[in-house]
């Protein structure tokens, strides 16, 4: 994750809520950014941020991240139980390597794979969706003159506009087509790279009632687990509370308890057990499978704990792996003592 020293907001920051919850519950915990990760006679380590145990454990989260003291020490990755992904976008296709060298002996959450198969926004096209029905209708490109034409043959008189690898609301603008004349340069700023190098960016159709905000749902092995409404501000179209958002209790829809159970098979497949989707009028906008963020919000406006839930997933996910383990190791034993 981001380092230690960098949670601006403990009392909003999801990663440091599990890592309250795991410290509650007498784990050791051990912290690292994707620089960390080295290797030494080819082993996998990292230079970690240890958490220091104390006898006891503040319930308040702001006054357990100020009195919380650390020590540093480079560290196996394949003596932890678990690795927990929460290092914001974009991904480090160098860390995955890393991991890669571990992934059958930690359990990790979310795998390796299921990250690099998701980690940008193209991830929503996995999902079959001939009729977008559950999707709107989404063009990639670094194409100028294609996305261009895109626009105008557009039955709307909106787009919305954004970067592939943004997140958190970052680079998402709202275009109309009576502001052609504007988008050829917006289009040059967001494709060309100062380098010479050129993005892609993602061209999706507006979604009717999206200036009312969207929904973001937390989805743990497949299935929600809890949502809110997030509504823009009042000179923002952008609906992420890191643009000024705000937040609002939720009760899931229809449409969107659907949207879930059609997604969250492939999901659980991918080995992409904590995801964060955005959802505007029941259709998928966003998978966010890095770092995904909402559990203090949702906390807040629903009256409950989601990371505890979470814990006593990751939990059991380690005791599965243990077992199985035991039984391979006495397998093999009742095999060669025969």
């Amino acid at each position: 994750m981001y380092p230690w020293e960098n949670i601006k907001s403990p009392e909003n920051d999801t990663s440091l809520t599990l890592i309250h919850e795991c410290v509650k519950r007498g784990h050791g915990v051990a912290i690292c950014t994707p620089s960390n990760l080295t290797i030494r006679n080819s082993v996998t380590n990292a230079f970690c941020t240890i958490l220091n145990r104390a006898d006891k454990v503040s319930n308040n989260i702001k006054s357990f991240y100020k009195n919380t003291t650390t020590r540093e020490e480079m560290l196996p990755l394949a003596g932890f139980d678990a690795i927990f992904m929460r290092a914001e976008p974009p991904l480090d296709p160098i860390m995955l390597n890393f991991l890669d060298s571990v992934k059958d002996d930690v359990v990790i959450i979310n795998s390796v794979q299921g990250m690099r198969e998701a980690n940008n926004k193209l991830y929503t096209a996995v999902f079959d969706d001939p009729n977008n029905e559950i999707i709107p209708v989404t063009h990639v490109s670094k194409n100028k003159d294609y996305l261009i034409k895109m626009i105008q043959e557009s039955n709307s008189d909106k787009m919305i506009l954004k970067p592939l690898n943004g997140f958190g609301g970052s680079g998402v603008i709202l275009i109309e087509k009576s502001a052609m004349g504007n988008i050829n340069s917006l289009l040059d700023f967001y494709i060309n790279k100062s380098d010479g190098s050129s993005d892609y960016v993602i061209l999706q159709e507006y979604i009717k009632g999206a200036e009312k905000g969207d929904v973001r749902i937390l989805l743990l092995n497949g299935v929600p687990i809890g949502a809110m409404k997030r509504i823009p501000g009042e000179k923002d179209h952008r609906s992420n509370v890191s643009a000024g958002g705000t937040i609002a209790k939720h009760k899931l829809t229809a449409e969107e308890k659907l949207l879930c159970k059609k997604i969250g098979p492939k999901l659980v497949k991918d080995g992409l057990f904590f995801v964060g989707i955005d959802v505007i009028g029941g259709k998928l906008v966003e998978v966010n499978v890095m770092s995904p963020g909402g559990i203090t919000y949702i906390n807040k406006v629903a009256k409950v704990k989601l990371q505890e839930k979470v814990i006593d997933f990751l939990e059991s996910k380690v005791l599965e792996r243990n077992a199985a383990f035991r039984r391979m190791t006495d397998l093999k034993r009742r095999v060669d003592e025969a």
